[in-house]
């Protein structure tokens, strides 16, 4: 059945606006986290950007293994198989859970190795203690996700987000308590964040699993989960999804991360600015990657169904939004580039590093947002491999050797590793485009 293009427009932002809203608030902790630790000087802040870029480098696996579900639950909403639904559900609980533990265990082995990474010693000797404190908050983060991936794969994406918002909320809260000592706590400096972080992921893991138990439509597929027993065929589909997308993440995620840590070869300076900008930028990435949480629902409940041509014409609509989202956001990095970073830090050389290479942000805006919608719409086809080794080809056979080159070879700095992530984010987003659409055209083979 054919549908009106309108209607494509309005479910997708009734099914996008709310993780986009979640995402930002997400980013916005992000973003206080950097302005607050700012004010206690460029060290503590070139801190965070390490602590955090290991951090976020094996959390956004677990990210990424969990972004498996929804596209398995929105198929089998299509088929409206509800055994398979609770089943799923169970399955990524027990599954998040494990893995919550082993990512503990490998961010541990690189906080055992922090001073070998050729980071300035005061740099690394803070972050250490701060990514400890971090990483005390993956296991409830991980569960927190299989659930909200859940509640997005059955359309439902307003409970995941207020909660979201609720958790961050209290991060910032007590990231001013914590970090500054204020009304009485004690005065922690740059681990506070990390504390505040610990906090809020437990605030929003706990309210939101009584809530999925609790609230229907979610408890009447709790209800429905027999928890004896253990389907083999589908925790090897749920990981056979979920690695390649955790390696997805960690390939594009990772190459920013590793473009930290050679900012830091070149100066703290730099590697602060670097933090501004990419804090900057993550901004308009996050609110891209809700729009391809949408769009993997939608895909995924087409392919359920069956429908070709509303399947394309859904992951057409993501396309066409995500242009005016991304260009928006290039215009106000263009106008604004010299006013942003000062909302971080006072340093001088800091502030034009971070207002250079915001620029360059301006020109990859479209390739940032076309490259995760295709790779949301290649999920939700449960297509994942390719596009695995479509993103590690474009950020680490490309991306990163052009960086290196450019930024320490040729001694362009800052700006230079920034040219060669540039270069990855179009090459990806042209890959990835070329092969959703390559397969959109064999399912129309397939289904005519």
């Amino acid at each position: 059945m054919k549908i009106r293009k309108k209607w494509h427009y309005i479910k997708t932002w009734k099914l996008a606006y709310p993780v986009m809203l979640s995402q930002f608030g997400q980013v916005m902790v992000g973003q206080a986290d950097s302005i607050m630790v700012g004010q206690l000087g460029t060290i503590p802040l070139a801190a965070a950007t390490l602590a955090n870029s290991i951090f976020v480098v094996v959390m956004i696996f677990g990210i990424g293994a969990n972004f498996s579900i929804s596209p398995l639950i929105a198929n089998a909403v299509g088929e409206k198989n509800e055994h398979r639904i609770a089943a799923i559900l169970k399955h990524a609980l027990i599954l998040s859970g494990v893995l919550g533990f082993i990512l503990m265990a490998i961010v541990q082995v690189f906080l055992m190795n922090i001073n070998n990474m050729g980071q300035d010693p005061r740099v690394a000797e803070a972050a250490s203690e701060y990514l400890f404190t971090l990483n005390l908050g993956m296991v409830p983060m991980m569960l927190f996700f299989s659930i909200r991936q859940f509640t997005e794969g059955l359309s439902i994406t307003k409970p995941a987000m207020i909660m979201t918002l609720i958790g961050n909320t209290i991060n910032i809260g007590f990231n001013y308590l914590l970090i500054y000592g204020k009304w009485g706590f004690p005065e922690m400096g740059l681990v506070g964040a990390g504390w505040a972080t610990f906090i809020s992921r437990w605030v929003m893991f706990i309210p939101f699993l009584i809530y999925v138990m609790k609230q229907e439509p979610f408890a009447h597929h709790w209800r429905n989960i027999v928890w004896k027993g253990w389907d083999k065929l589908l925790s090897s589909r749920l990981i056979k999804i979920g690695i390649p997308t955790g390696l997805q993440m960690i390939f594009e995620v990772g190459a920013f991360a590793f473009a930290s840590m050679m900012t830091g070869w070149i100066s703290p300076e730099a590697q602060a600015a670097h933090n501004i900008a990419i804090s900057l930028a993550s901004i308009s990435y996050m609110i891209a990657s809700g729009l391809a949480a949408a769009t993997t629902v939608r895909v995924g409940n087409q392919l359920g169904r069956k429908d070709f041509h509303n399947l394309k014409v859904a992951s057409v609509t993501s396309y066409k939004i995500a242009t005016v989202v991304m260009v928006l956001f290039g215009v106000i990095f263009l106008v604004f580039k010299d006013a942003l970073p000062l909302l971080y830090i006072q340093n001088s050389e800091v502030t034009t590093i971070a207002s250079q290479l915001l620029l360059i942000a301006v020109m990859f805006q479209l390739s940032d947002g076309f490259q995760a919608i295709a790779l949301a719409a290649l999920r939700g086809l449960t297509d994942v491999k390719t596009p695995t080794i479509i993103t590690f080809i474009a950020y680490w056979i490309i991306a990163l050797p052009l960086g290196y080159v450019f930024g320490i070879v040729l001694h362009k700095g800052a700006m230079g590793v920034w040219y060669g992530l540039a270069v990855g984010l179009t090459v990806s987003a042209i890959l990835l485009s070329k092969r959703f659409f390559s397969q959109v055209s064999k399912l129309h083979q397939k289904w005519s």
